[in-house]
């Protein structure tokens, strides 16, 4: 079985960019595609960013009990769907949920072996910068986002592992070892290695 990530930050504090740079240098490991109400950005596209559906849908999707978490951020729906997400871990595929602190808390509740990452940014003054940096967004909504990530950072303790994007390269450094040490433990080390062990310990 391979594992389950759970990757959260406030808006703004570049996970998208990490998960991004850290999929084209990791081998055997994929973000998962929610599927979310919101509308899409400039440049995003349905099936590869997420799913883009109606609420109408989702709230359809929901009563099938498709999903493994749902959750409302802001005025729209998140959710991850559970028979895409098993099918991928059974493969040995490691898995990205890119999700908010309410989804990986849902997540690591039923799914205990999830590995919690929480990216932080370095300071609020910086968090602010990347924020109007995008230009996508009014004054309005840059503060609503803003109370949103101070909320969001609170919850750093349900994570695992603390990840500080201040330097982007070293971030990624770090994401790159929490992955890779997942796979060198010794259970998933065990299973791969499992003729090589039985031949070290055969009687002489």
């Amino acid at each position: 079985m391979s594992t389950l990530f759970t990757i959260s930050a406030p808006s703004g504090a570049g996970k998208t960019s990490l998960v991004k740079k850290l999929l084209e240098c990791t081998n055997n490991i994929k973000v998962s595609v929610s599927h979310t109400t919101r509308k899409p950005r400039p440049g995003e596209i349905d099936g590869v960013n997420y799913n883009f559906v109606t609420e109408e849908k989702f709230v359809q999707m929901l009563k099938n009990n498709v999903f493994l978490e749902h959750a409302q951020v802001f005025d729209n729906y998140y959710g991850t769907s559970q028979e895409w997400l098993t099918e991928q871990l059974e493969n040995g595929i490691d898995i990205i949920l890119e999700i908010d602190w309410q989804g990986a808390k849902q997540v690591k509740h039923l799914n205990p072996a999830t590995v919690g990452i929480f990216i932080l940014p370095p300071s609020r003054a910086i968090l602010e910068e990347r924020l109007r940096g995008r230009g996508t967004d009014n004054e309005e909504i840059i503060n609503q986002r803003l109370q949103g990530a101070i909320k969001e950072i609170s919850h750093y303790t349900d994570s695992d592992y603390l990840v500080v994007n201040d330097d982007f390269e070293q971030a990624l450094q770090d994401l790159q070892i929490i992955v890779y040490s997942q796979r060198l433990r010794q259970v998933e080390q065990a299973n791969k290695l499992d003729g090589m062990l039985t031949k070290l310990l055969e009687s002489s």
